[in-house]
């Protein structure tokens, strides 16, 4: 499997002009989006609740989370949003994916618009 990564930007919904924007590693095996808590906190988003979430050494850890809007591909979407380490490489996760109607080809590693997003 390869790597794919893609331009997103956050967006504080409560202050529309405050913005991040970074390259995000497109995971299909995580369900949320994980960003830097520092970048988080310059665009003055805050915890709003945790959630244990499942490693891929298979422990668990308990993280903060908020929402806002992401921004990728020409399209916006709200998401939960991981308060990631302030070092750590920023996650575009499946629900954002899915959310728009944008997959993975497994053929090519590239994101591919799909003809209508998903309702079933």
């Amino acid at each position: 499997m390869g790597i794919t990564h893609v331009t997103v930007i956050v967006r504080n919904p409560a202050d529309p002009e405050r913005t991040w924007e970074g390259l995000f590693l497109v995971d299909t095996g995580a369900v949320d989006c994980l960003v830097p808590g520092k970048q988080l906190r310059e665009i003055g988003l805050t915890p709003k609740a945790k959630r244990t979430y499942e490693l891929a050494d298979g422990s668990e850890t308990r993280l903060d989370i908020t929402t806002a809007e992401i921004e990728f591909m020409g399209d916006i979407v709200g998401s939960t949003i991981i308060f990631g380490a302030d070092d750590v490489e920023p996650v575009l996760g499946i629900t954002a994916l899915e959310s728009v109607g944008i997959e993975v080809d497994p053929r090519t590693q590239r994101l591919k618009r799909l003809p209508a997003v998903r309702l079933k």
